[in-house]
């Protein structure tokens, strides 16, 4: 099984969500996904088309920011 790490580090006020999830592909790669968007449910429903997908975290950044729980 290999394992692949992407890590998109981007400008935290032009993207609200911080998303990570790990997903298992048909040919048995687990792949690592870390990304920031204002959108994750489109990621989220593009990764479950490919694999299946788990240990989904989805933090609100500004909440964060804000002293607040994520």
């Amino acid at each position: 099984m290999g394992v692949h790490s992407i890590d998109a580090e981007d400008d935290q006020f032009a993207y609200r969500y911080d998303t990570q999830l790990l997903i298992e592909r048909r040919d048995q790669d687990l792949v690592k996904i870390h990304f920031h968007t204002n959108e994750p449910w489109k990621i989220l429903e593009y990764c479950n088309s490919i694999g299946d997908i788990f240990d989904i975290v989805v933090e609100d950044m500004i909440r964060q920011a804000n002293g607040q729980q994520g």
